[in-house]
């Protein structure tokens, strides 16, 4: 899927009452992506072609490892941190083969949720879909049950539509991105993000209007839709080499 001064806020593990008006920031306690997430970026050596098989015996070729594996780290910082183990302090990424490689590729693939999570991308990415639809579904469905989610101390993964496109081999144009709280003021809400394209960073937002459905990432990157994925949690390998 496709590929720069930290600023750390205080943790808090669900909101505290706010006056009418006051703003609500909600962390999950101990997580800071420059602590708890992998030190080294979406890149990696080119490999052979990963394939998902869709219903109806298609088959979707998410090109090579050069293409990133934002998935499949976005799992992996979730299963060590829920247990509780530290995060490989490599800065490089791991070579293919290697346990950790192998985990990270195969944690890929179950993010996709096959055979049929990778049509939740393919919905929203279409062309025809109106972006108040995509809007709606943000603000009505997505973010209550991310902030539910955020608020109980769990981390939240999540898919982007970062691209429209009518093609099913344009979903490896997507993104995957992990969210570890809000802050919340009126009609505003900034997701607290850990992106696997930028390792070591604690100030990456992406801030969504929840009357207008206007949605902004602080990267500068496009963004159409975010949707969160139904993690599951598993046991990451202890030795990474």
């Amino acid at each position: 899927m496709t590929d720069v001064n930290p600023v750390t806020e205080v943790l808090t593990s669900a909101p505290a009452q706010q006056p009418a008006g006051a703003s609500t920031q909600v962390r999950v306690p101990g997580f800071v992506p420059t602590t708890s997430g992998l030190h080294f970026a979406n890149y990696y050596p080119h490999e052979p072609e990963i394939q998902i098989n869709l219903p109806l015996g298609v088959k979707l070729g998410l090109g090579d490892a050069a293409n990133g594996l934002c998935g499949g780290m976005v799992y992996a910082v979730c299963d060590y941190f829920e247990q509780g183990l530290p995060i490989p302090s490599s800065t490089d990424p791991p070579p293919a083969g290697s346990p950790l490689y192998r985990f990270i590729v195969e944690r890929l693939l179950q993010s996709f949720h096959l055979p049929f999570g990778p049509n939740r991308y393919l919905e929203l990415m279409t062309p025809l879909l109106p972006d108040a639809v995509r809007a709606r579904q943000m603000t009505r469905n997505e973010w209550p049950a991310i902030q539910t989610r955020l608020d109980a101390g769990h981390l939240v993964p999540l898919g982007l539509i970062k691209v429209k496109s009518a093609r099913p081999r344009d979903l490896c144009l997507q993104h995957q991105i992990l969210t570890y709280g809000y802050d919340l003021d009126a009609d505003q809400v900034a997701l607290c993000i850990y992106d696997p394209n930028y390792p070591d960073r604690d100030d990456l937002r992406l801030n969504l209007n929840r009357v207008s459905g206007l949605l902004t990432y602080s990267t500068g990157e496009q963004v159409y839709c975010f949707f969160q994925t139904s993690y599951q949690p598993q046991e990451p390998p202890t030795t990474t080499t």
